[in-house]
């Protein structure tokens, strides 16, 4: 197998459907061997969309996406999608090709040190030095972006370390200057010694394989959850807010929903957590969060730092309880401390939490409060969209000039003509 079909394998073995690519020449064999094993090979217009692009199917499906560029431009196009993945906690994996192992900062094409780019973006990252090393290297990366807080890693590939050896040893003889029988001795000490670098690349045992960062074990969540379902049961205005993290796991979200329902509280959904409960649900609310959690007596972060959203945790009452649950520690003690940190994955706390609280139902005039509240703020949109109809049939093209259409009115009328889903 060559390099490529390495790969290829593991992402065979990873169950990936697909792989998003800006084709280039050092990542050829990865993309030609992914489409032999039956990957759906989904070529964009600029690396930056293969990154979001598996960011996104990251995020549908719970799994990493997978990306492949070529090397220089094609790795520095990608910084901005995996800043965002990295700040959004997306598992993702990037294969990147880069300069022969031989040619390595000698000013081959497109060679950087991309290491150095990509650094602050990734959560991990390898650069392979041995063709036996891809697979598990590749292999790697995917336990490490889904372990722990999910993230982007990075995977260097070589672009002499993918393709067939037959063709390698070709492109190394004849730049090196002649063979084996060439008259000249400087040729022939060349010759052996890239047909020795060869040989290590090719048939070499393979080396350290590196280091992946390693999760602190939380403490048990036990203890934490009987604390928190003690908590839920006395307060009299409690209110759950659920960011992306809390679907991290999204194969799980029927079962997170029923959860959220089971603990019976005001609920407000937050950036990927969006649409989890649909459009109607009774404890779901959407306008007014800041007036709600200042009123708050008990305040569940799920997934959802202290930061600007929640103007630095200032948005929260000061004697409210605050259970924050979330897989970053550094988010947890982000500008406030939680009454009760869960360092743990937000969705599977709220389950467990609902299986030890049982069928629960919060204070009803608070829910009542809030969702009349709910009620007062549509009715002002409503008014706001009315304020100016925008041009009709009988205006002169200078009037319509003068009539300018309301957004809100058309945000409206959009909504009524959409289903529900």
């Amino acid at each position: 197998m060559n390099g490529g079909a390495r790969i290829a394998d593991v992402l065979q073995q990873q169950g990936t459907p697909c792989l998003f690519t800006l084709c280039g020449g050092h990542i050829s064999p990865i993309l030609t061997e992914a489409k032999k094993a039956g990957i759906r090979i989904i070529d964009v217009r600029d690396e930056a969309n293969a990154v979001f692009a598996a960011d996104a199917t990251a995020r549908l499906t719970g799994r990493p996406g997978v990306a492949a560029v070529t090397a220089g431009p094609g790795l520095t196009n990608t910084v901005t999608a995996l800043k965002n993945a990295q700040m959004a906690q997306s598992p993702v994996v990037l294969l990147g090709g880069a300069a022969a192992t031989m040619l390595k900062g000698r000013g081959s094409l497109q060679d950087i040190d991309q290491m150095a780019v990509v650094k602050g973006c990734v959560k991990w990252a390898a650069a392979v030095r041995f063709v036996k090393d891809l697979g598990p290297v590749v292999q790697r990366a995917f336990e490490v972006a889904a372990g722990g807080v999910p993230g982007p890693v990075f995977v260097e590939c070589p672009i002499d370390l993918l393709y067939d050896e037959q063709e390698v040893r070709k492109w190394y003889l004849a730049a090196g200057g002649g063979d084996k029988g060439a008259a000249s001795l400087q040729k022939r000490a060349m010759t052996w010694y890239l047909e020795r670098h060869l040989d290590r690349l090719f048939h070499a045992n393979g080396g350290a394989m590196p280091r992946a960062p390693t999760g602190v074990p939380g403490p048990p969540l036990g203890p934490l959850v009987a604390r928190a379902a003690g908590w839920i049961k006395r307060a009299k205005q409690p209110v759950m807010v659920v960011g992306s993290p809390a679907l991290s796991r999204a194969t799980e979200a029927p079962a997170l929903a029923d959860a959220i329902r089971q603990l019976g509280m005001p609920v407000y959904l937050a950036s990927g957590a969006r649409g989890l409960l649909g459009p109607s649900d009774p404890l779901q609310v959407r306008h007014k969060r800041k007036a709600a959690l200042k009123a708050a007596d008990l305040v569940i972060l799920a997934g959802v730092p202290c930061d600007f959203r929640l103007d630095y945790g200032r948005a929260i009452g000061r004697r409210a309880k605050v259970i924050a649950a979330h897989p970053s520690v550094t988010q947890l003690f982000k500008n406030r401390v939680p009454n009760l940190l869960v360092p743990a994955d937000p969705g599977m706390f709220i389950q467990r939490l609902a299986a030890a609280v049982g069928p629960h139902r919060g204070p009803d005039e608070w829910l009542e409060s809030l969702r009349a509240r709910d009620a007062e703020r549509d009715r002002e949109i409503a008014a706001l969209a009315a304020e100016s109809a925008g041009p009709t049939a009988g205006d002169t093209a200078e009037s319509s000039r003068k009539k300018p259409m309301n957004p809100l009115k058309v945000c409206l009328a959009v909504e009524d003509a959409m289903s529900d889903d």
